[in-house]
């Protein structure tokens, strides 16, 4: 993962409603939640809820799809792992270094 695209996603989730979405995303799995349905949980105008949609989607954390009329939206678990790895590609990279990587090259 690039570092421009890192700073999107965590520009995205840098703000809570949309944290709160991804979040609940997350939780649901790949079947998702439709568009309206997410209006409601969060009890929120659709059009604040569609600008919140556009702006993770646009992070590449969630995908949208449609079904029938409504547009089911989930987590992008690719993304969401690249962005992990990313964050977490370098930890202890000094401690490992100062440690002669005596640890076997893991954190702990």
């Amino acid at each position: 993962m690039k570092t421009n695209t890192a700073v999107n996603a965590l520009s995205a989730l840098a703000q809570e409603t949309r944290l709160e979405i991804f979040r609940l995303l997350v939780r649901k799995g790949q079947q998702g939640m439709a568009a309206g349905e997410l209006s409601s949980h969060f009890a929120m105008p659709a059009a604040t809820m569609s600008f919140h949609l556009k702006e993770l989607s646009s992070a590449g954390l969630i995908v949208p799809r449609r079904e029938s009329r409504s547009i089911i939206y989930s987590a992008n678990y690719d993304q969401m792992q690249q962005l992990m790895n990313f964050l977490l590609e370098n930890c202890c990279a000094e401690e490992r270094e100062n440690n002669n990587n005596k640890d076997g090259g893991k954190c702990q």
